[in-house]
């Protein structure tokens, strides 16, 4: 205790008695506050899309420009970062993000107020009729939202300054990138340096899952902001008529943009005001073989730009001239684009499929399945420093419980829901299943004079269970009540199609699902939690495979490096084309005000989940493959490495025998050393101890002392623990070869 205390004297190096265990505190809190700002993004993709009225491939576009940032300075600031001030590069990059943020968020004050479709009056505060089918003749008395604007009002439109405010999303979205860019490799790569090798992979997955609080709350964020409306504190909530399970229900998305932002620019303080570098913590004996390379590097604080460009392309050589980095990276853009496609669209999946709201989704996202990814890293982690697995142990953890998911994966095929039954898209009008893409099959004989739009969308339920697209396609002569209660009455598609004596009202919004439906759905995030569980075991693993991999000097560049081809290849490409394979699947799309295809309002199910699922299967499955390769040269470099080792064990074994003559310890031959071969090496601690005992060496005093002087000589070439003693006692049996000869001459 009292050795412990001295070490945490206040001093300029020493004021914190356990400094990796604070710097992973600090940078736990900046990877939570980043990757809450990220989830955010992600569990707001619905409100935006509908918010801004765009397809699912405008919304991969934007999520994407999040990484179009991170490409433009990743590499440069990997590599030029770790021989510079990390700490305070992290917090300029923090700061950058919250500016992206704020800039995000305040894109909703430059926009007016959202409006909807509806044949339901603004303003209406009490029971009147409204006549939903109407005579073309006679539309005088017709809404203003019935009756399509004419073509100089579109062009006008096109003009409003809410039309291409997205842009401002993107540019915000990718300013966030570019701030994130330092945060990541740096960060790892600082901790690791500072850390026990045999702590590393601990504080590493602490890291890792102190971080996934950020997307835990990041989600909640988001299911608390998508109950509430828009235009929140603006609008008279009486005036709202859609609820949250409506396909145009929009959530007040920018309001958890500016709460992220405040939170980012005050996690930001504390890194200015970090030391350059840590202090190792160690014990005395091994303080001075304890340097790092890229620590020596840091201590240089004149290091001129030049001379660290210069071996930016021989390092780049190096590291992609690693044949199990290079599989890795392989595999990595493949898991990556997986992961990046299920994690953008799953709320959106749940929406859809399961009908649940946007904000229910986000809820059950973030309280049941990141816990369990959280707990599986931890667990990870912890298994890894518990039992001390090897870089191929490591490796095939990290493959058998991803392979594991993957099965699991497989059953949310059998996890489904039917099409909602929609009158002319789903069913036909008289109830028969059958699926259109065609607007020409929304129109039926029982609506064809009531001069219905294809394009609106203000969907009402009918006591059978059909869901028609307005009241106008229901054919509804009157109505009652006023706001969400209104009722429309004497429906001709409904008294139609079904027998006498059902009701031919209608009431506001979509039809729920089957009761069926539910039970899919709890077997669903049964599987898919369980799954996510199973498969973040070998998160932390795989991570210490790419470290371990290559030389220590390398680190930060190969964590940049993998960081900038996964989110190039993987990150921008991949919410884009998910999004496009989603919109193929759409039904019915919203029409612009000003013209030109909006937001899609209703997605065919089977299809939906066959193209969602199909593609996350195919690219997890093809990683596996470059994962074995990775698996088998890992194993055959180590086990080589191990057999040379043995080899020269037992070669200096059988020289140190031939060279001992029978009479060494009689008479004057006791102060005399057998003659030693020069190619000597002791390659373990056994082999060094049969060499104590062999040729006399000299007392454990100057062992030590010999230890301290060679190892000063290796700091810069050698850092793994083992790879020092090795070059210790290496060069201690060189001196006491050399000292037998003396001996043996004289």
């Amino acid at each position: 205790m009292e050795g412990a205390q001295d070490s945490c004297q206040m001093t300029s190096q020493q004021a914190l008695c356990d400094p990796t265990e604070k710097k992973t505190a600090k940078h736990s809190s900046l990877t939570t506050l980043k990757a809450l700002t990220g989830t955010y993004m992600k569990s707001s993709i619905t409100q935006i899309e509908r918010r801004f009225d765009l397809s699912s491939t405008h919304i991969g576009l934007i999520d994407g420009s999040f990484e179009m940032g991170n490409l433009l300075f990743l590499a440069v600031v990997s590599h030029f970062g770790a021989q510079l001030h990390r700490p305070r590069l992290i917090a300029v990059g923090c700061f950058l993000m919250s500016v992206g943020t704020l800039l995000t968020g305040l894109t909703h004050f430059f926009m007016g107020r959202y409006k909807y479709d509806t044949v339901i009056p603004v303003l209406q505060n009490d029971s009147s009729n409204i006549a939903a089918c109407m005579d073309p003749l006679k539309t005088a008395d017709v809404p203003e939202s019935l009756i399509e604007p004419p073509l100089e009002d579109k062009t006008a439109c096109v003009q409003e300054p809410g039309s291409h405010m997205w842009i401002y999303v993107f540019l915000g979205n990718a300013l966030r990138g570019i701030g994130e860019t330092p945060v990541t490799p740096l960060g790892i790569s600082y901790i690791d340096d500072f850390a026990k090798p045999e702590n590393s992979p601990f504080y590493i997955a602490c890291l890792q899952t102190i971080t996934l609080l950020g997307p835990m709350f990041g989600f909640l964020l988001g299911s608390y902001c998508a109950n509430l409306y828009v235009d929140i504190g603006f609008v008279h909530m009486d005036s709202v008529t859609i609820t949250v399970k409506d396909a145009r229900w929009v959530g007040a998305w920018w309001l958890g943009f500016l709460v992220s932002s405040a939170l980012l620019f005050i996690s930001s303080i504390p890194f200015w005001f970090l030391p350059r570098s840590l202090p190792k913590p160690d014990t005395s004996e091994s303080k001075s073989a304890s340097v790092t390379p890229e620590a020596a590097v840091s201590s240089n604080h004149k290091l001129k730009l030049k001379e660290i460009a210069k071996g930016f392309l021989p390092s780049l050589r190096r590291l992609l001239g690693t044949p199990a980095y290079f599989l890795l990276l392989c595999a990595s853009i493949l898991k990556f684009n997986s992961f990046i496609g299920l994690f953008t669209f799953k709320a959106k999946y749940m929406e859809q499929q399961f009908g649940q709201s946007a904000s229910r989704a986000n809820f059950l996202i973030g309280m049941l399945n990141l816990p369990a990814v959280a707990v599986g890293i931890f667990l990870g982690g912890l298994l890894m420093r518990r039992y001390k697995l090897s870089v191929v142990s490591g490796a095939q953890l990290s493959f058998v419980t991803s392979f594991i998911g993957y099965l699991l994966l497989l059953l949310q095929f059998g996890t489904k829901c039917d099409n909602i039954p929609v009158a002319g898209l789903t069913v036909s009008y008289n109830g028969t299943r059958s699926v259109s893409y065609y607007a020409g099959t929304l129109f039926s004989e029982c609506n064809r004079d009531c001069s219905c739009s294809a394009d609106e969308w203000d969907p009402v339920c009918a006591d059978s269970g059909i869901t028609y697209i307005s009241p106008c396609m229901a054919g509804c002569l009157n109505s009652s009540g006023y706001g969400k209660n209104t009722v429309f009455h004497n429906c001709s598609c409904v008294s139609t199609s079904f027998p006498a004596g059902t009701s031919s009202s209608v009431k506001l919004g979509q039809c729920p699902h089957a009761k069926d439906c539910s039970r899919s759905f709890t077997s669903y995030m049964a599987v898919s939690v369980l799954s996510s569980f199973i498969s973040s075991l070998g998160a932390t693993p795989g991570y210490m495979v790419i470290i371990r991999c290559i030389s220590p000097e390398l680190k930060s560049l190969a964590l940049g490096i993998q960081a900038l081809v996964t989110r190039t290849l993987g990150g921008i490409p991949a919410p884009v084309y998910f999004g496009a394979l989603i919109d193929s699947t759409c039904l019915k799309w919203s029409v612009k005000k000003c013209g030109g295809q909006g937001a899609c309002r209703l997605y065919e199910s089977d299809m939906y989940r066959v193209i969602f699922l199909g593609l996350i299967t195919c690219l997890s499955g093809s990683s596996y493959f470059f994962m074995i390769a990775v698996i088998v040269l890992l194993r055959r470099q180590f086990r080589g490495q191990d057999g040379e080792k043995e080899t020269q064990r037992i070669k200096a074994s059988k020289d140190i025998e031939l060279q001992i003559p029978s009479n060494a310890t009689e008479g004057a031959g006791a102060s005399m050393s057998p003659k030693v071969p020069h190619d000597l090496k002791v390659t373990t601690d056994c082999d060094k101890e049969e060499a104590v005992d062999r040729l006399g060496q000299p007392s454990r005093d100057n062992e030590s002392k010999c230890c301290t002087q060679t190892t000063t000589e290796f700091t810069l070439h050698v850092t793994d623990e083992a790879s020092k003693d090795l070059a210790c006692w290496e060069a201690e049996s060189q001196q006491e070869i050399n000292h037998t000869e003396e001996r043996s001459q004289e």
